[in-house]
């Protein structure tokens, strides 16, 4: 039986943060629709303290940054972007086009067409999120959009240059120094500068995770994104060090970021929780990683691996550790998970900066019905028919009947209609 040996905020608490973020959310959407670019321009200011003449960068701009950024991160960025683009590849070549004839003269397909046009969102504020450039606009040009455009945030006053750079290499058609809700409600809905996009992708503080909602349906998007969240699975090969310096290692990212650890051993989790309270008397980000652990982290004890799956499955989170002397047991039998870390030798940090799959991943229980960002996300698979007028006549004699059943007699005729004309023709040939 499954016990909490640690837990954190109730869901109320949760609940009631969460209604003033819509509130402030949906007045910064009406904004940006009825003002455009001089409700962008004082929001910016308001959040950000940016003025700029253009939020767009100029070719020349892109050169200058470009051209200021160390040569060693830029190769660090290339080698992640050759990574993630291979992968994606490799995913690309996994979808294809369909075209079957399901009965004699009856052609069904199906075509993978990608979106025109994408939006992607690279967050900033405390961290600059470089490898966000990769995961979502490398990933949209691998699957074929055309039109790529992304903002980021300026960080304390000043033009990112890494992001721009990741930007630039990822191959962005568009870079737009703008953060926030106002980022992506330009994006959705456009402004006198901006074209408006046909999809907005990218993770995001709680307001742009808000901004996704709301527009949804005005655009496409990828998946509601909240607050990261880490699981790690252990038994008692593991070791409490490696434990908390993973689950700290996402807590930083921000203050209602949940972590939790499933062991089947008690002695690990004693062990653990004193290894955090050590290890956080160094981390330098132990004054975000902290809050995060004490009011989001949690602890479940449970008498097995079987019943590690069912409470993991439960949680359903967004990163998944598996340090288990047989990590391949939870890729056979979870369900519901973003990405799983199989054994010791990798971690999230590497699925969330260089190894190569997708870092954008379904949280707050969306992993019990969708995946995360892949190049799958940006393609529209739409299917296509053709018959030959034999093939209409059997499939139309059928098709009245069955409109009929339903009431839709408009429909029957349709039916009626091609079933006449082509048995005619059949007739007089």
């Amino acid at each position: 039986m499954a016990t909490f040996f640690k837990t954190g905020k109730s869901e109320v608490e949760i609940k009631e943060s969460n209604t003033k973020v819509q509130e402030i959310v949906s007045g910064i959407i009406k904004d940006v629709e009825e003002n455009g670019d001089k409700a962008v321009r004082e929001l910016a200011e308001k959040f950000d303290n940016w003025k700029a003449e253009s939020f767009r960068l100029t070719d020349e701009q892109i050169a200058e940054i470009v051209n200021s950024v160390p040569e060693q991160t830029i190769e660090d960025i290339k080698f992640a972007q050759a990574q993630v683009r291979n992968f994606a590849e490799k995913q690309r070549e996994c979808i294809k086009d369909l075209e079957v004839e399901t009965l004699p003269g009856v052609t069904l397909g199906h075509k993978n067409i990608p979106v025109n046009s994408v939006g992607c969102y690279i967050p900033g504020g405390r961290y600059p999120m470089v490898a966000s450039a990769h995961m979502s606009i490398l990933t949209a040009k691998v699957a074929g959009v055309k039109r790529v455009i992304g903002c980021t945030p300026p960080i304390k006053g000043e033009i990112p240059a890494a992001t721009v750079t990741a930007m630039y290499l990822a191959g962005a058609d568009e870079i737009y120094i703008l953060g926030g809700v106002q980022a992506m409600t330009a994006m959705a809905v456009g402004t006198e500068t901006i074209e408006p996009v046909d999809m907005i992708v990218g993770p995001g503080n709680a307001f742009v995770a808000e901004a996704k909602r709301q527009l949804f349906g005005r655009v496409g998007i990828d998946l509601f994104a909240g607050p990261t969240e880490t699981l790690v699975i252990a038994d008692e090969t593991s070791d409490a060090e490696i434990i908390a310096t993973d689950l700290l290692g996402q807590a930083e990212h921000g203050p209602t970021s949940p972590s939790a650890l499933i062991t089947t051993s008690k002695t690990l989790a004693e062990e653990t929780v004193k290894e955090i309270e050590r290890q956080l008397e160094t981390l330098p980000t132990a004054d975000v990683a902290s809050v995060a652990w004490n009011d989001y982290g949690s602890i479940i004890i449970v008498d097995s691996l079987e019943e590690a799956v069912v409470e993991a499955d439960k949680l359903a989170y967004e990163h998944v550790e598996i340090l288990t002397e047989n990590p391949d047991y939870f890729l056979e039998n979870m369900t519901n998970f973003g990405a799983l870390f199989l054994g010791p030798e990798t971690n999230v940090a590497y699925g969330d900066k260089v190894i190569g799959t997708n870092h954008t991943l379904p949280t707050k229980g969306a992993a019990r019905f969708t995946g995360g960002l892949w190049v799958g996300k940006y393609l529209k698979t739409c299917t296509y028919q053709k018959a030959t007028p034999e093939a209409s006549v059997v499939v139309g004699e059928y098709g009245s009947r069955l409109c009929e059943l339903e009431g839709f007699m408009g429909h029957k005729a349709q039916a009626d209609l091609r079933v006449r004309r082509y048995k005619k023709e059949k007739v007089n040939n």
